[in-house]
């Protein structure tokens, strides 16, 4: 694989610190300003909503632009955002921190895994952008236990200042590795809002934003409380949160690499199978929280079945707008995070009206369901299309 993959993997990296490092410090962050733990998790999903309008209007804004100087600009920001919530005196200010450093998400994501498909042949494309969500991957496997262990001895705004500095290091990565796109002034390859926007004629890509909305939304329901899970209903303590993290970044690991040589061999098999067996493991954790083997192996399993699908539907979403990827693949990845923001509401509300804090297991597998019924729905119309499409 091209090495500029890699420096696109160490943006990755930052960015899934910030997204899911937060998850581990909630309670701590809550204790600092003196809030709930409902209201703590708007740090989540507020970051996840603010993904969601950037991963689309950042897109359309630099469409025409060179792909390689947007990524640095998008880097940049990303560094002020979270230097801004590790000095943050307040909870508001914080907040306006993590809109800021989320607002590069998506467009990164999005423009990252264009840019990472160009580099490769057509058969390695999936794992082309598997190679690059590995950088997100490695943040659940290192960074986030090792992120919330840093803020739990040094204190959550210690955090926050090293990843700006690895994001800083990911600028200058991306300065050295990563080459100027040269279709930027093809005639043969114009860029367009227009033409990006046609894309949403499709109903192939919408059937595919909606899977990731609502499957993606689940998996990210069901962790955005896990801290909150495992040390009220499982009766784990805090000390033993990070290495339970570490746990289930292996899985995103594991999921995600086996997930990107799938994506390539079948995607439609690797996003309804692992979707199906995630909604299965989700309704199995709701029962099983307050055993802790059980519970352990659960957080596992999610890790390996929430992630192994994440290539698979970028993949589908950008074969369904091969004439314009780019806003489609930033679509998804604001799609992500819409069903990110959607997931933990949904818990924080189940939290908030006191089901208990293994509540937002259900609704996470109610979410994924979801997802699997709308995949089976767009399934069904594609052959209906190519069938009806085959008649005299």
């Amino acid at each position: 694989m091209p090495i500029a993959l890699y420096a696109l993997a160490l943006g990755g990296f930052g960015i899934g610190l910030t997204e899911f490092g937060t998850i581990g410090l909630l309670p701590q962050i809550g204790g600092d300003f003196s809030i709930s733990a409902a209201t703590a998790g708007y740090l989540v999903s507020g970051y996840a909503l603010s993904v969601a309008i950037g991963g689309i209007l950042i897109t359309i804004a630099v469409t025409k632009l060179e792909r390689k100087k947007v990524l640095l600009g998008l880097m940049a920001l990303f560094v002020i955002g979270n230097f801004i919530s590790g000095i943050a005196s307040s909870f508001q200010i914080m907040m306006i921190g993590r809109v800021v450093s989320a607002l590069c998400h998506g467009a990164f994501f999005g423009i990252g895994a264009v840019v990472a498909t160009d580099l490769v042949d057509k058969d390695k494309k999936a794992r082309a952008i598997s190679v690059m969500f590995t950088g997100l991957t490695v943040a659940n496997v290192l960074g986030v236990p090792f992120g919330t262990a840093i803020g739990q001895h040094f204190g959550w705004r210690a955090t926050f200042l090293c990843i700006s500095v690895i994001g800083l290091m990911a600028f200058m990565a991306i300065v050295i590795l990563v080459p100027i796109d040269p279709q930027l002034d093809s005639e043969l390859n114009p860029r367009s809002i227009r033409g990006e926007l046609l894309v949403f004629k499709e109903r192939q890509v919408w059937y595919s934003l909606l899977v990731t909305i609502f499957g993606f939304g689940g998996m990210f329901g069901g962790f955005t409380y896990i801290a909150y899970t495992l040390t009220q209903v499982t009766h784990f303590s805090d000390s033993s949160i990070p290495f339970i993290l570490f746990l289930f970044g292996i899985g995103v690991f594991v999921g995600n690499y086996i997930g990107g040589k799938s994506a390539d061999k079948n995607l439609q098999a690797t996003i309804s199978g692992y979707l199906g067996v995630l909604f299965i493991i989700l309704i199995i954790f709701a029962f099983t929280a307050s055993n802790k083997i059980a519970a352990v192996t659960c957080i596992l399993l999610m890790g390996i079945l929430g992630f192994a699908p994440v290539s698979a539907v970028q993949m589908r979403v950008m074969r369904y707008a091969s004439n314009a990827p780019t806003l489609a693949s930033g679509a998804n990845i604001a799609s992500f995070n819409i069903g990110n923001t959607i997931g933990a509401s949904a818990g924080g509300l189940l939290i908030a009206h006191e089901f208990g804090y293994a509540s937002p297991l259900w609704s996470a597998a109610a979410l994924t369901g979801i997802a699997l019924v709308i995949f089976y729905l767009a399934t069904f119309d594609e052959r209906t299309t190519l069938k009806n499409s085959r008649k005299p």
